[in-house]
């Protein structure tokens, strides 16, 4: 097969990338390659001396020879060259609606095509080509326009996005003590951070600063958080060692009442010590309960024994109130309830100690015996108080004082006066009743 004049095959121009489902989503009347059939010898003839002539609306011209072959196989070859520029036209097309941001580019390749196609050996539709071409050259100003818009919308919405995490950030970083929870968020703000585009370089920068401060903000204020609990509890380890090594030096002691005392101060101190570092805590307490454990198990012991020893005393004091609770009646003989008692109360205190557990026991035993006596002669001192005798007396002189003004008053004719004065020893009568009822 050989061809005269006939042009190289077309080269093809910029490529568009391939659309996708997601990308052709409301474009798919514009954006989807039609199906087309072209068919050449409707453009164009070949003459028998094989010239090639395209028909268009502005008449026909020669674009080649074809003497390789039969016509139909020259006008087949020529139309593929067609359908060849006819392809890359349609991926123009479909790249305008799937690349917007890339509309000036697609204006200046179908402008390339333009200009290809008006040069190509090409049997074709070529006019509707050149509409075509026409076409997505003027569509790419509009879309061009709208696509600016549309990355203007979605930088401000990138910007507000980021702004409503710097404000979060910014509170985060100058108030929030929740710190695992806090650094969490913060991790999760960087995500989504990361996941916002469209914001041209001065503005991400400015805007990052900002973020970034806050986050630095909340890592400086967490860490000298967590530096200041280091350093109490390093204190607090200092203190309760000093603590644990005091109170070893006095677990063996046998002064029970003062080594007691001092272990409680030691509890004092250990408890307003604060926690030690985890771990180390625990092994000080141990440390610490161990040395009082041995001081509390020995007094402990010690008293058991006194308790032990004590139960013969608690016996005979038991006897002493067998014996003497008879002898004790005031109400018969004060005298001698007071002698026996005081024999007893001697006894008492020259048998000692009874077991811790009953102190109580006995002291109410005792004591009842001691009220039983006290309480006989505080009502005899009430009825034989010289004060209280004599308050008596002074009333009912009162009385017949009044008694007598008011006879008197009678006698002289002054009814009313020795009424009132009547209504006055009436009432000195009543106050002498009283007294002398306290004294009874």
């Amino acid at each position: 097969m050989t061809t005269s004049s006939v042009p190289s095959a077309p080269i093809p121009g910029p490529r568009g990338a391939h659309p996708t489902p997601a990308s052709m989503s409301g474009h798919a009347a514009t954006t989807t390659p039609p199906r087309r059939t072209n068919n050449p010898e409707d453009h164009g003839r070949i003459d028998d001396d094989g010239t090639v002539w395209l028909i268009t609306r502005d008449g026909e011209r020669a674009i080649g020879e074809w003497k390789a072959g039969s016509k139909s196989e020259g006008f087949a070859f020529f139309g593929k060259h067609f359908d060849s520029l006819q392809t890359e036209a349609d991926i123009l097309r479909v790249r305008l609606h799937t690349h917007p941001e890339e509309a000036a580019n697609t204006r200046k390749s179908a402008e390339e095509l333009q200009t290809k196609v008006a040069e190509s050996a090409a049997l074709g539709d070529v006019d509707g080509l050149n509409d075509q071409l026409s076409s997505i050259i003027d569509d790419s100003y509009t879309v061009a326009e709208q696509a600016e818009t549309e990355k203007a919308q979605r930088r401000e919405n990138a910007i507000a996005q980021r702004e409503k995490l710097i404000d979060e950030a910014e509170r985060i970083g100058a108030d929030s003590t929740e710190w695992k929870e806090s650094g969490d968020r913060l991790r999760e703000m960087l995500n989504e951070w990361k996941s916002t585009h469209g914001i041209d370089r001065k503005t991400d920068d400015a805007l990052w600063k900002r973020f970034s401060a806050a986050r630095e903000q909340f890592s400086q204020r967490r860490g000298a958080h967590f530096a200041e609990l280091d350093r109490k509890r390093d204190e607090a380890r200092r203190l309760k060692e000093d603590i644990c090594e005091r109170a070893e030096k006095i677990q063996d002691s046998t002064e029970w009442r003062e080594t007691a005392r001092q272990f409680r101060d030691l509890m004092t101190e250990w408890k307003a010590a604060g926690r030690a570092p985890r771990g180390i805590d625990d092994k000080l307490w141990k440390r610490f309960r161990h040395a009082q454990d041995t001081f509390f198990s020995a007094r402990k012991s010690v008293n058991e024994a006194k308790d032990r020893e004590y139960e013969s005393n608690a016996e005979k004091k038991n006897q002493l109130i067998e014996q003497y609770s008879d002898k004790i009646n005031p109400d018969e003989n004060l005298d001698a309830a007071k002698k026996a008692l005081r024999d007893l109360q001697s006894q008492w205190e020259s048998i000692g100690y009874v077991p811790r557990g009953r102190v109580r026991e006995f002291e109410d035993k005792i004591r009842a015996l001691e009220n039983r006596v006290s309480d006989v002669e505080n009502e005899q001192w009430r009825k034989t108080d010289p004060e209280r005798q004599a308050r008596v007396a002074q009333f009912e002189a009162k009385v017949n004082e009044l008694s007598a003004a008011a006879d008197s008053a009678e006698k002289a004719g002054n009814s009313k006066k020795a009424a009132d004065l009547r209504a006055q020893a009436e009432q000195w009568a009543q106050w002498a009743q009283t007294a002398q009822q306290a004294v009874d």
